[in-house]
């Protein structure tokens, strides 16, 4: 009975897969979304400010980073939780895809989630006379609250790797 049910809890990883799946179709979403701004970006470009230029700039650098993101947890979500990707024969892949970890995948999240926050954050900084001191105040304090999860986060995994216990 016990063999069973292990395989069973072990076999219920697969359930994963559908959710990798969607990110990929978000990933095309994502993508679709930028092709509309890089459109909307050319066609307006001889119009733009330079203030303008560098927010439209910024939003396709936005948009870019997400899916990143998107992908690193498709790669390293699968390969850490439903089956390993052989990348043997594949000499042209990148070589982080098929070896990031779960606390790597941790921090490769938080830092494309500070850069994103940076990224609005220097978009609103672009956009001052726009937005009102409130406005300016919830993106700095939203910006330095990812800033410190990520140090901290970065720091109780250097104390854990220090101490020898790993990501058991």
């Amino acid at each position: 009975m016990e063999k069973w049910i292990e395989r069973g809890l072990v076999a219920s990883r697969w359930v994963m897969a559908p959710f990798y799946i969607g990110l990929v179709i978000a990933l095309l979403v994502v993508l679709l979304k930028f092709g509309q701004e890089l459109l909307h970006y050319i066609e307006g470009s001889y119009y733009l400010s330079g203030e303008e230029t560098v927010v439209g700039a910024l939003e396709m650098v936005d948009l870019a980073l997400l899916g990143s993101l998107i992908l690193i947890v498709i790669f390293s979500g699968y390969e850490n939780f439903v089956s390993r990707i052989d990348g043997t024969d594949h000499t042209t892949w990148p070589s982080w895809m098929t070896k990031v970890d779960f606390a790597g995948l941790k921090l490769k999240l938080l830092a494309s989630i500070v850069l994103i926050s940076a990224i609005q954050l220097l978009k609103g900084f672009m956009q001052i006379e726009k937005l009102t001191d409130r406005d300016l105040y919830w993106l700095v304090g939203i910006h330095v609250v990812f800033m410190l999860s990520s140090v901290l986060l970065a720091l109780s995994d250097w104390l854990q790797a220090k101490a020898g216990h790993g990501d058991e």
